[in-house]
C-alpha cells in the first residue's frame, strides 16, 4: 500500500505478559524486544517490530490457543466494544524508538453460525482477539473509533511519527533520510 519493500523475519521469542503489566506497555515492550536481535545483525537497516492485543472488560485478548478459545473470544466480542493496543518499535544504527496506537472497536451482534463459519476459515487462529480486520473479520466490525491501522496491527500514523526520531521520513514509495 505504501510502496515500501521489506523482508519479514520471525521473532523467535516468548510473548508473555507480566502479571501487573498494562496492555499498552506490554505491546510496546514486545515490539521493542522483536527488533532487538535483528537490529544487531542488520545495524544499517530499518528494523520494524510490532505487537497487538485487544482488551475487553479488563481481559487481554491475545491470539487464541485453539478453535474453542477463538469461538469464546468472538462470542464475548459479539455486540460489544473493545480496545485495541498496537505497539510499534523502529531500530536503526543502534537506536530504538517506539510508540503505541489505540482504537475502540464495536462488533456487530454475531450469529452463532457466523462465528462457527469464521472460526472454520482458520483466519482467527493467528490474530489477536481472534479476528483480522483486513480479511473475513471485516464483516464482524460495525465501527472503529481511532486508528484503523492499530487494528490492522501496524499503525501507519505511528510509523510516520517515529521515523523522524531516527532521522528518516516517508516519501511516496520509500523511506528516506530527513532533508533529502
Amino acid at each position: 500500500m505504501l510502496g515500501i519493500s521489506f523482508v519479514t523475519l520471525p521473532a523467535d521469542m516468548e510473548e508473555r505478559r507480566r502479571p501487573t503489566e498494562p496492555p499498552f506497555r506490554y505491546v510496546e515492550r514486545l515490539a521493542r524486544e522483536k527488533v532487538r536481535l535483528p537490529a544487531r545483525s542488520h545495524p544499517d537497516a530499518l528494523i520494524i517490530g510490532g505487537d497487538t492485543v485487544a482488551v475487553m472488560a479488563g481481559r487481554v485478548l491475545e491470539k487464541p490457543r485453539d478453535e474453542t478459545e477463538a469461538s469464546e473470544m468472538l462470542n464475548a466480542l459479539s455486540g460489544n466494544v473493545h480496545q485495541v493496543f498496537s505497539g510499534l518499535a523502529l531500530a536503526r544504527e543502534g537506536e530504538c524508538v517506539s510508540g503505541v496506537a489505540t482504537a475502540r472497536v464495536l462488533f456487530r451482534p454475531l450469529a452463532p453460525a457466523l462465528i462457527e463459519d469464521y472460526v472454520e476459515s482458520g483466519e482467527p487462529l493467528d490474530k489477536a482477539a481472534a479476528y483480522g480486520i483486513m480479511g473475513y473479520g471485516s464483516a464482524l466490525v460495525e465501527r472503529i473509533e481511532g486508528d484503523y491501522y492499530a487494528v490492522v496491527g501496524l499503525s501507519v500514523f505511528t510509523l510516520f511519527d517515529l521515523l523522524p526520531d531516527l532521522g528518516l521520513q516517508y516519501a511516496p514509495g520509500r523511506i528516506k533520510r530527513l532533508g533529502r
